[in-house]
């Protein structure tokens, strides 16, 4: 399980955020998939968080032959992202408004997200963590 918050500055009062969904599409083709993280932001409040878990199983029953490494790998830069780390790469040296929408962009492949959704939270962190086991389980 990957957990991944950057924050600045203390956060009170209600905040407006946005999140998307992450999923794995392990034939494209089929359009099946499975919810396997959130990302959440609110660049008002300098606030950029991601919850990842990949369920193997729930993979493998769509796609025996999926490639769990490449996916894994992949899934890992939504929080190397959301942490600015020079790991990563350009993307992740991008502004906080940046980052979310090219981490949301809608793209044909195996790592999608839904459209962003919006919400207020006067706690960002714990509006994640219960977006992640409301839509992620």
């Amino acid at each position: 399980m990957l957990i991944n918050l950057q924050k600045k500055p203390k956060m009170q009062g209600q905040h407006l955020y946005e999140y998307a969904i992450i999923r794995v599409v392990p034939r494209v083709e089929r359009e099946e998939f499975i919810n396997v993280g959130v990302i959440l932001c609110d660049w008002k409040s300098g606030f950029i968080g991601s919850k990842v878990f990949l369920n193997k199983e729930k993979l493998l029953a769509l796609d025996p032959n999926a490639d769990l490494e490449m996916i894994e790998n992949n899934l890992s830069s939504f929080d190397k992202i959301c942490q600015g780390s020079s790991k990563g790469g350009p993307i992740a040296e991008m502004d906080l408004a940046s980052r979310f929408r090219w981490l949301t962009a809608v793209r044909s492949s195996v790592i999608q997200t839904s459209r962003p959704h919006t919400g207020f939270s006067t706690n960002l962190p714990k509006t994640l963590e219960s977006l992640f086991e409301e839509q992620v389980g």
